[in-house]
């Protein structure tokens, strides 16, 4: 009876986490496809509102939502296809409590979680990118203006890739069953909360490295293209945790040429 329900079973297994990859890398797409929307509209001499018009007059309430949203799209494109790991484990888990007679939220409720924490961070960067701006330290392309604050992004971020703190999220970032193991916690505000926890500790890897998108610029597609495919090999790939110590080295570097150029 077992052996006759296993390949059943795992062809079901398979159409399962199919959806959920399928599901995951269309918000992806969405989110790049209204990224290269936004930054398409904000340089068009007709825009509602213009790249130039953010960094050039006081900021309105709509200005601030608008660049909230932009950024919540952004953290959205680059971190979820992150999160697909952990967001498999989880509906590995549940398929498996759903057998048991258990019912456990949807995998949905999980990567609402992480994207919520992304959320709150979207909205303490656009409050950065906000003084930052008032400090009429960046330009109408949101780029640092101040050599000093570009070097020192730099910096900032190839030193932190050395930190235990670094270490420590990576750590948890790349081990899903650990992570379940230590945070698990039932029904659908038990899936929210660890999708918020393991936001914490991604955005624990990443907020020094998302602070360089005011080095290279904010809706520069390249620039945050190369920051997501870092982050995502240095979170999925064997090598990921050397190659970012290596790029640590590499970032402080730039840093001292940057600062050294300005002075």
């Amino acid at each position: 009876m077992t052996e006759s329900r296993g390949p059943g079973l795992d062809r079901l297994h398979r159409r399962d986490r199919l959806a959920i990859l399928i599901a995951l890398a269309g918000v992806t797409l969405l989110a790049w496809a209204t990224l290269l929307e936004m930054s398409l509209d904000m340089a068009a001499p007709n825009a509602a509102v213009p790249m130039e018009w953010i960094t050039m007059k006081s900021w309105t309430a709509t200005d601030f939502v608008f660049m909230f949203l932009m950024w919540v799209i952004m953290m959205v494109g680059m971190m979820v296809p992150t999160a697909a790991p952990m967001t498999l484990v989880y509906a590995a888990v549940a398929r498996k409590a759903a057998k048991q007679g258990a019912v456990l939220a949807p995998a949905g409720a999980f990567v609402g979680g992480y994207v919520l924490l992304w959320c709150v961070f979207s909205l303490v960067a656009t409050a950065l990118q906000w003084g930052l701006d008032r400090a009429a330290l960046l330009s109408p392309g949101m780029v640092a203006t101040s050599p000093a604050l570009g070097g020192g992004l730099l910096i900032a971020a190839g030193l932190y890739q050395f930190t235990p703190l670094k270490a420590s999220c990576l750590q948890h970032c790349r081990a899903p069953a650990r992570f379940f193991a230590q945070h698990w916690r039932p029904g659908f505000w038990g899936a929210l909360r660890m999708g918020a926890v393991h936001g914490a500790f991604c955005l624990g890897c990443c907020w020094v490295l998302m602070g360089l998108l005011f080095f290279g610029g904010v809706m520069n597609l390249l620039w945050i293209a190369g920051i997501a495919v870092f982050v995502l090999v240095e979170k999925l790939l064997p090598f990921g945790a050397a190659g970012g110590r290596a790029a640590g080295i590499a970032l402080m570097a730039c840093g001292l040429v940057v600062l050294f150029r300005w002075s």
